[in-house]
């Protein structure tokens, strides 16, 4: 399990165990990783806004505030399946972690017997994923924190030739088109709007410095097979 995988299983476990917590100790023998690495990775979902604290007295351990836990949820088992398969198909697509998470949080509030109903029903449903190549998983997970955090990326991009270039960009939106992963960014070498084809980005670095506030309109209009992932 690499470490994006694991901060994400390790946040959900928390939310799982609700006011018990779970100690330093617990997380590391579920994760077979050391005390000090899931010291390191608490603190990182701290920094990052996950409100877990750490619980003084007897037995200790990590706890989440009771607010950022899911509230009761009635979705069907034909509702969570079309969320499953919809994830499973979007699997090394951007954002892919955080969907997986969410449907995580949908299975751990399902009652066990409407969960085993999920499980049956998706077994029935066969996705292939030989979709576009989207680059390296550290990249893409770079260009996914940028847009949401409206960073500065550093890249190192390979264009249709094969040149290697490093870029600074602000990032404006990511868009699927001919088969293809885009990210649509201000490149400040050409001091334009431009297509970076993900699988094309050889490295790629956030930085600490804010974006531009690029409105999307600046993009143009999208494909005419293409459409912003907004509503039903």
């Amino acid at each position: 399990m690499n470490r994006t995988d694991r901060l994400y299983a390790i946040r959900e476990e928390l939310r799982r165990a609700g006011p018990r917590g779970r100690t330093a100790q617990q997380l590391a023998g579920i994760f077979e990783v050391s005390v000090r690495t899931v010291k390191r990775d608490v603190s990182a979902l701290q920094q990052g806004g996950f409100p877990v604290r750490a619980r003084t007295g007897p037995g200790g351990g990590y706890v989440v505030d009771p607010a950022a836990t899911l509230p009761p949820v009635n979705f069907t088992v034909a509702e969570v399946s079309g969320l499953a398969a919809a994830v499973s198909a979007h699997r090394g697509q951007p954002y892919d972690g955080q969907a997986r998470a969410a449907l995580t949080k949908v299975l751990g509030v399902m009652e066990p017997q409407a969960g085993r109903r999920v499980t049956e029903l998706t077994a029935r449903v066969w996705i292939d994923r030989a979709e576009a190549d989207t680059g390296s998983a550290r990249s893409r997970h770079a260009v996914d924190r940028a847009l949401q955090e409206q960073r500065v990326l550093s890249l190192r991009y390979r264009d249709r030739e094969g040149v290697l270039t490093d870029r600074t960009v602000d990032p404006v939106l990511l868009a699927r088109a001919g088969g293809h992963w885009f990210l649509v960014a201000h490149c400040r070498r050409r001091e334009q709007i431009r297509w970076f084809r993900l699988d094309r980005v050889e490295r790629a670095r956030v930085t600490a410095e804010r974006a531009a506030d690029i409105p999307v309109e600046a993009v143009g209009t999208p494909p005419p097979t293409a459409g912003a992932v907004t509503g039903p």
